[in-house]
């Protein structure tokens, strides 16, 4: 809010609103007081904060009651695509006229005994706990899952008039979305990336843009062996030969990934390269799975012209959303 110079009294309230999401919620909060219950086999040592606690639309609450933004006010859950899904719809709000701008983003703190011992059953998070530095190692041909992150991200978006009108700090214009369904599996992404190319594709379409306008990719790349690869033939169904052009990068490298709140951290990541024309790196990639044979920006930073960018996030159910944004002169 301060960022965005929106003080106290600058601001209809009435349209401002508010998503943001989590994929799993308050689940630590959930464990503290099972084993509160369980321990004293009393329902009555339960915290009357509990449920206020655990629920994964409490932080769009909290965030509305702290600036008293009175407008469209909801959570999304759609697993890792989470605070995309809460952006691309605060997108569409704006669009539809019934909100002015809107807090978007995310929120995630999945890393407890539940949390970690659930996706490890799962065979879903990496074994490298030996050199756990170099454990989330999206692309590389010794991956073996991801590595559990915790964090928030949030975006303003704004009706473009009103922003200028008003002298705001604007970093990029979000001029597409993408939002499919794979209908596959539950955990596994469809082997020939469908859902991410028909994401990809319409993210584009809606943009209104050609797609070798594309410069640069934050894909969803989670360092897990079914999802690199699968991300890597959608990007090359997608674009073709201008996929060997394009940069792409994982900032779950360094991150780790944050399921709900991925979507958005990835977002700021994606804006930022666009106002700043530079391409975060994937770390430790060290030696590239010959099946992801793209360029990712291997360990450093890049300098490099970005007009037009993507963000992916692809979510267990087979939730794929990919936001498209543009370079903005103000």
């Amino acid at each position: 809010m301060e960022d965005a110079n929106f003080a106290e009294g600058s601001y209809d309230p009435d349209r401002f609103g508010v998503i943001f999401g989590s994929g799993i919620g308050g689940l630590k909060s959930l464990e503290n007081q099972f084993l509160i219950y369980y321990n004293d086999n009393s329902p009555k040592k339960i915290s009357p904060f509990f449920v206020t606690m655990m629920i994964a639309d409490i932080a769009g609450g909290h965030i509305s009651i702290k600036y008293g933004l009175k407008g469209p006010n909801y959570s999304t859950t759609s697993a890792c695509a989470t605070s995309s899904h809460a952006i691309a719809d605060a997108f569409m709000l704006i669009q539809r006229g019934t909100a002015d701008a809107m807090i978007c983003g995310g929120a995630e703190a999945a890393a407890t005994e539940l949390g970690i011992g659930g996706f490890g059953a799962m065979r879903a998070i990496s074994t490298w706990n030996d050199r756990f530095k170099e454990a989330s190692r999206p692309f590389d041909k010794d991956r073996n899952g991801f590595v559990l992150g915790e964090g928030s991200g949030a975006l303003i978006l704004e009706e473009y008039e009103h922003a200028v009108k008003r002298g705001a700090k604007i970093y990029a214009e979000i001029c597409g979305i993408g939002l499919t369904g794979d209908a596959f599996h539950m955990t596994a992404p469809d082997p020939e990336g469908d859902g991410a190319v028909r994401a990809m594709k319409e993210c584009i379409r809606d943009g209104g843009i050609d797609l070798n306008k594309v410069d640069y990719i934050n894909a969803h790349g989670t360092s897990t062996i079914l999802n690199d690869k699968t991300e890597t033939k959608a990007i090359k169904t997608v674009f073709g030969k201008h996929a060997y052009e394009l940069a792409i990068s994982s900032v779950k490298s360094m991150t780790g990934h944050l399921l709900g709140a991925a979507g958005a951290i990835e977002a700021v990541a994606t804006v930022l390269a666009v106002k700043n024309d530079m391409i975060p790196p994937t770390i430790n990639l060290d030696t590239p799975d010959p099946e992801c044979d793209l360029f990712y920006t291997p360990k450093v930073a890049i300098k490099r012209k970005v007009d037009y960018a993507i963000s992916n996030t692809f979510g267990f159910g087979g939730h794929n959303a990919s936001l498209l944004f543009k370079k903005i002169e103000v």
